[in-house]
C-alpha cells in the first residue's frame, strides 16, 4: 500500500487533524501516513514550500504529498495534482506548485475534477484532496482525476540579486533550533566566490568571513555560516538560538561581499 504524507498548517489543539487521517483512514484503511509538519503558519504557502521542498525526496519514489495550507472553499479555485520528479503532490492551486517547482517542469499536471461533497463545503481538504491522494496512493492513474493543464498559479519569490563582487539575498526561513537560513544556494555561492575570500554582513554591523562545515566549528555561543542539510546558506550560533540573538528575522537581507 502506498504512503501519504501530510503537511498542513491544522496545528494540534483542535479536531481538523483527526477529521483529515480518519477520512484518509476510511478510503485507504492499510495506507500508511507521514506527519511532515502541522505547524506551518496559517495561510503562508512560502514556508510549507521550503518545508516539502526539502523533505519529501527523502521519501521512496510514488509517495503522495497532501498538501493542506490555504485550502478552504473559495468560488472559483481550484485543486490539483502534481507529479514530479517520480513524486505526487496533491493540494490548492494557490501558487504553492510554482514555488516547489521554481524553474523545473512538472511530468504531469492535472486540474482535480472531483465533485464536492456539499457535507464537506467548508472542509475540501478531508473531501476532494483526500479522494484524489487516496486515488494515487492506491495506485490508479493520475489522469483519472481530471483534464490536464499546462500551469499552476505563479507565485513570484524573491531571488537572490547577483552582481560580479557580491550576492544579495534574504532570510527565507527560521528552524526550530533558530538557525538562519538563507535564499542562496550552495551552487549559487560557489557559481560567484570562483575560490575568493567573502565577508558576510547582515543586521547590526555583524559579519563572518569563514565557512563552516559543521555547527561546533565555533565555541559554544559564537555566531557561524555554514551550508547546511537544505544546501542553503545558513546563520547558526553553536548551541544558540541565532534568530534571536542576532535579531534576524524572515524577509530581512543578507549580503556576502567576495574580495577581488
Amino acid at each position: 500500500m502506498g504512503i501519504i504524507t501530510l503537511t498542513t498548517d491544522l496545528g494540534h489543539r483542535d479536531f481538523y487533524q483527526a477529521a483529515l487521517k480518519g477520512s484518509i483512514l476510511t478510503l485507504l484503511p492499510e495506507v500508511r501516513l507521514i506527519d511532515i509538519s502541522h505547524e506551518i503558519p496559517s495561510f503562508n504557502i512560502q514556508h510549507a514550500a521550503f518545508i516539502i521542498q526539502n523533505a519529501y525526496h527523502y521519501f521512496p519514489k510514488n509517495t503522495v504529498h497532501l498538501i493542506g495550507i490555504d485550502t478552504v472553499f473559495q468560488e472559483g479555485c481550484r485543486y490539483i495534482a502534481m507529479q514530479y520528479n517520480g513524486h505526487y503532490f496533491v493540494g490548492a492551486d494557490n501558487g504553492i506548485f510554482s514555488i516547489i517547482l521554481g524553474e523545473n517542469k512538472p511530468d504531469q499536471l492535472v486540474e482535480i475534477e472531483i465533485m464536492q461533497d456539499l457535507r464537506f463545503l467548508h472542509f475540501p481538504l478531508a473531501d476532494i484532496l483526500v479522494k484524489a491522494a487516496c486515488h494515487i496512493a492506491n495506485d490508479l492513474p493520475i489522469t483519472e482525476l481530471g483534464s490536464s493543464i499546462e500551469s499552476s498559479l505563479q507565485k513570484v519569490t524573491l531571488s537572490p540579486i547577483v552582481e560580479s563582487n557580491s550576492i544579495k539575498g534574504h532570510v527565507a526561513y527560521i528552524d526550530s533550533f533558530g538557525n538562519v537560513i538563507s535564499n542562496i544556494s550552495k551552487e549559487l555561492f560557489n557559481e560567484v566566490q570562483k575560490g575568493r575570500n567573502f565577508v558576510l554582513q547582515f543586521k547590526r554591523n555583524e559579519t563572518i568571513d569563514r565557512m563552516s562545515w559543521h555547527y561546533n566549528e565555533v565555541a559554544e555561543g559564537e555566531k557561524l555560516c555554514l551550508f547546511g542539510i537544505s544546501n542553503y546558506l545558513e546563520i547558526a550560533i553553536n548551541k544558540g538560538n541565532a534568530s534571536q540573538l542576532l535579531g534576524l528575522y524572515q524577509d530581512e537581507m543578507i549580503m556576502i561581499e567576495f574580495k577581488s
